[in-house]
C-alpha cells in the first residue's frame, strides 16, 4: 500500500512561473539541477556513422558521460545558460525571440563532427538512471514511488529499486520518483535537459559528490527557464569545479 500521509499525486514538475524552492509549498531545502549528459559513444554509432539517435540499450551498453563542461569548451557557448538555450533551440521549445541560432548551429557542428550525441529531452537520462536509483538504495530505500506527468490520467506506482536496476522493470521515462517518505524528490519536464533534485542540502550535496552530478544548486529566484535570466550563469555555483565560465 502507498502511504495515506503523504499526497504523491501533488509531487509533479513545479509551475514555470515560480522559483523551484518555493515549490511543493517549499517542503524541501534545496533543489540542485542536474544537467543531463551528453552521451559518448563509439565511433560506429556515431552520426557520421548512422545518422540515427542511439537506442536507449545502446546508450546503456556503449554509452559514456560527456559533460556540459567539455561541450561548452568546444563550441565556444562557454557557460551552461549558452549551452541550454542552443538544445532549446534545437528541439523548437521555446519562443523564437529567446532563441540562439547561432549557438545552435555551433551545437549542430560539434556533435556532426564528433562521437558525441545530445542528451535526449523531457525524460530521466539513461546514463543517469543507475545513479538516481543507487540514490535510494543507499538510503535504505528498496522501493520508490513514481509520480506520472498526469496522475490524473496514469496511476501513482510503488516500484521495486532491485528490479529497476536490474532492468526486470522499466524505470519511468519521465515523471517524478521519489521515497516512500517524501524525504527526497527527482523531477523532469517534458522538454527538458536536466532533472530536479529536492531535498536537504547536506544530503544533496553527498549524492552529488558521489556520483559526480554536474550541475548547480537553485538560488531563491532561480525559475525553470534560468538560462533566460543568468545568461552568464554568473550567479550560481556550478559542479564540477572544471566548468568554463564565460
Amino acid at each position: 500500500m502507498l502511504s495515506c500521509c503523504v499526497l504523491y499525486e501533488s509531487l509533479i514538475y513545479p509551475p514555470y512561473d515560480e522559483p523551484l524552492l518555493t515549490a511543493y509549498d517549499g517542503q524541501f531545502e534545496s533543489v540542485y539541477v542536474v544537467l543531463h549528459p551528453f552521451v559518448c559513444v563509439p565511433d560506429e554509432l556515431s552520426w557520421k556513422a548512422t545518422k540515427k539517435y542511439p537506442s536507449d540499450e545502446q546508450i546503456l551498453n556503449s554509452g559514456a558521460k560527456c559533460t556540459w563542461a567539455h561541450v561548452a569548451a568546444e563550441t565556444g557557448l562557454g557557460t551552461c545558460a549558452k549551452l541550454n538555450q542552443a538544445l532549446l533551440t534545437s528541439i523548437g521549445s521555446i519562443n523564437d525571440d529567446l532563441c540562439d541560432y547561432a549557438a545552435c548551429d555551433a551545437l549542430k557542428s560539434f556533435l556532426e563532427s564528433s562521437s558525441v550525441w545530445m542528451p535526449g529531452e523531457g525524460r530521466f537520462e539513461p546514463l543517469l538512471q543507475t545513479d538516481f536509483l543507487n540514490v535510494f538504495e543507499a538510503t535504505g530505500r528498496g522501493e520508490l514511488i513514481s509520480v506520472p506527468e498526469f496522475p490524473n490520467v496514469d496511476p501513482v506506482q510503488r516500484l521495486n529499486v532491485s528490479r529497476l536496476k536490474s532492468r526486470e522493470e522499466t524505470i519511468p521515462n519521465r515523471g517524478s520518483m521519489t521515497a516512500l517518505d517524501s524525504s527526497f524528490l527527482l523531477t523532469v519536464d517534458w522538454d527538458s535537459f536536466f532533472t530536479l533534485f529536492y531535498g536537504p542540502r547536506e544530503f544533496l550535496t553527498k549524492v552529488v559528490h558521489r556520483h559526480n552530478l554536474e550541475g548547480f544548486f537553485a538560488t531563491p529566484t532561480t525559475e525553470h527557464s534560468w538560462f533566460n535570466y543568468s545568461f552568464g550563469c554568473s550567479a550560481v555555483t556550478i559542479y564540477p569545479d572544471s566548468w568554463v565560465v564565460g
